[in-house]
């Protein structure tokens, strides 16, 4: 291995090293469909088997719950047995049950086995996880919708938590299957999809993950009121609506994220999971990220984000000092613990005028619209202290703050006091906006 891949190796175990902390002993619902055993590229296989391995590893509290569609169609096309469907669900029929219990069973005796390996080359070498099936999750026929029986399909009448937990609790991996028992001895088959919803929910698992099929055709963070309107695009695929309409539903049922990651995509799962960038969507109740005034705690975070803008020039050097008594004219944008951009205002009382300044966001997080953001909040606050009008004094930017609004100005326009401390060497340009006066009170 050469010396900058070490280095890459290493900086990347240090920015997944908070993720680490976080996630052991929590639990995760992986959900995928049958197609992510049967691939034809065998490392897409390979790499899932590790990636649980990995994750369980790391002290992750895992329950999988594979689908059978694939598995299914072959067993019925081998035993000549055809099958309807109906408000996108099979149609279970007696004589297709037989058919659709070998497939899954043989699918959860592979899935076992595989996930078994310890061998040398081997996706498992040296894991010795301990993989486990239950009965926890009990099921009723769905019966008769919209004029068609739907014989042996079922949904999940409940998920009983104290069997899981216990099995999770003790250090095992659970492997639920599509099929599950009634309280009368009967075996229904299930929507996999549906299944891994309702045993986040029961569970309140701290992350439900979907494994999708497609690449992704939605934004990195969403919520729930984001993503609705995206269920009415005729523009998204049948999966990816499927996977939309599960992730809102187990949100508003009390699960806290929900990942859409594409299988395909080398890397995705572990790195939508111990990276902030991630590589899948997200889905919350609420924004994850805070915009708040600054306290004192987030001295080190400002200075670590406007570190690499001071080195380039873009920002004047700010001594931790000056940061410190000013910190209450901060404003920053938190996410996961991080502070990822921040603004301040200083006000000039008598001239009734206030300099935006340090407006920064971190170079991961551009183009998501936040200094935008960050920018009408700051506005907002200086028409709250009768201002009115705002400046700013820019090297690199100037037609950013054109487009929102600023026209260009003179040294001589800005406030005696703020022209005493002007840096000459710098040549930054003037640019000011004049605030409206606020109607009432502010909408935001």
């Amino acid at each position: 291995m050469s010396a900058p891949e070490i280095s890459q190796m290493a900086q990347w175990l240090r920015d997944a090293s908070p993720y680490i902390d976080a996630h052991q002993d929590r639990v995760f619902v992986l959900a995928f469909a049958g197609e992510a055993l049967v691939d034809r590229d065998q490392s897409n296989v390979d790499a899932l088997i590790s990636d649980i391995a990995l994750l369980t590893s790391l002290d992750v509290r895992l329950v999988l719950v594979p689908g059978s569609r694939p598995q299914i169609e072959a067993e019925l096309l081998d035993d000549g047995v055809s099958t309807q469907h109906h408000l996108g669900m099979r149609v279970t029929s007696e004589q297709a049950l037989p058919s659709i219990k070998r497939a899954v069973a043989v699918q959860m005796l592979d899935m076992t086995a595989r996930l078994s390996m310890g061998l040398p080359n081997t996706p498992l070498e040296g894991a010795r996880l301990s993989v486990v099936s239950s009965n926890a999750v009990v099921a009723r026929p769905m019966g008769v919708r919209e004029g068609v029986d739907l014989g042996w399909t079922g949904e999940v009448r409940k998920v009983e938590t104290g069997r899981l937990r216990s099995l999770l609790d003790a250090g095992h991996t659970v492997l639920q299957s599509c099929l599950a028992a009634s309280p009368t001895g009967e075996v229904f088959n299930l929507r996999a999809e549906d299944v891994a919803v309702d045993i986040a929910a029961y569970l309140q698992a701290d992350k439900l993950i979907f494994l999708t099929e497609s690449s992704l055709e939605l934004p990195a963070q969403m919520t729930v009121t984001e993503a609705q309107p995206l269920l009415d695009d005729a523009g998204l695929s049948k999966e990816m609506a499927l996977h939309l309409e599960s992730a809102c539903k187990a949100v508003r049922r009390g699960v806290q994220r929900v990942h859409l990651v594409d299988r395909c995509t080398p890397g995705a799962l572990i790195q939508e999971l111990y990276s902030r960038s991630g590589c899948g969507t997200l889905l919350t109740a609420e924004s994850l990220e805070k915009m708040r005034r600054a306290s004192i705690d987030d001295v080190a975070g400002i200075l670590e984000l406007i570190r690499p803008l001071e080195e380039e020039g873009v920002l004047v050097r700010r001594p931790r000092e000056q940061l410190e008594l000013e910190i209450d004219r901060y404003w920053v944008v938190e996410l996961d613990g991080q502070i990822i951009a921040t603004a301040a205002l200083h006000f000039f009382i008598e001239a009734r005028v206030a300099e935006l300044a340090c407006l920064a966001v971190n170079a991961q997080y551009r183009r998501g619209g936040r200094a935008a953001r960050l920018l009408a909040r700051m506005e907002n606050e200086a028409r709250q202290r009768g201002m009115q009008t705002l400046f700013v004094l820019t090297t690199h930017t100037a037609h950013w703050f054109v487009e929102h609004g600023f026209a260009a100005a003179h040294v001589n326009d800005l406030p005696v006091e703020r022209q005493a401390i002007y840096n000459a060497q710098r040549k930054s340009k003037v640019f000011t906006k004049v605030l409206n006066a606020p109607h009432g009170v502010d909408a935001r």
